[in-house]
């Protein structure tokens, strides 16, 4: 499998995981913050895996404590692992994926690059103004 293929994969894997209980446009929005992530190329595309290859979509979706669906104890990861195209949450995931790593899906998070559901409360976010709501996550565009 090349680098744009396991990019593909590992972000479609990524909304499912951090998505999968949204409707469409909560899973844009997550593969969203991901490309904003992505563009910037900021702390979170430095992997400390050294499979992944530095500032790839897959090495944003994987640096660690970033996305818990990829976190070693999260209770989801061997079933996000196991998913294949006969899933078809996981197809919608996959076509946004393709579409998100061709730069071809609208923003609808106004630059965020970050979100997180509404049932948490991180310290980042503190003090902050999400600047949209979508489905039940929060995404901000003001987290530096």
């Amino acid at each position: 499998m090349n680098q744009s293929e396991r990019d593909i994969f590992t972000l479609a894997r990524t909304i499912w995981g951090e998505a999968r209980g949204e409707l469409h446009g909560g899973r844009v929005a997550v593969a969203n913050v991901i490309i904003n992530r992505f563009k910037k190329r900021g702390w979170w595309a430095q992997a400390k895996n050294d499979r992944i290859e530095d500032n790839t979509i897959e090495a944003v979706c994987r640096a660690p404590w970033q996305f818990s669906c990829w976190n070693k104890d999260d209770p989801n990861l061997p079933y996000m692992l196991a998913l294949t195209e006969d899933d078809k949450t996981f197809m919608e995931c996959l076509n946004i994926a393709r579409d998100a790593e061709t730069m071809a899906l609208p923003d609808i998070t106004f630059r965020s690059k970050h979100y997180h559901n509404l049932t948490v409360s991180p310290k980042w976010a503190e003090d902050k103004t999400p600047i949209i709501q979508v489905g039940n996550h929060l995404f901000f565009n003001n987290v530096e």
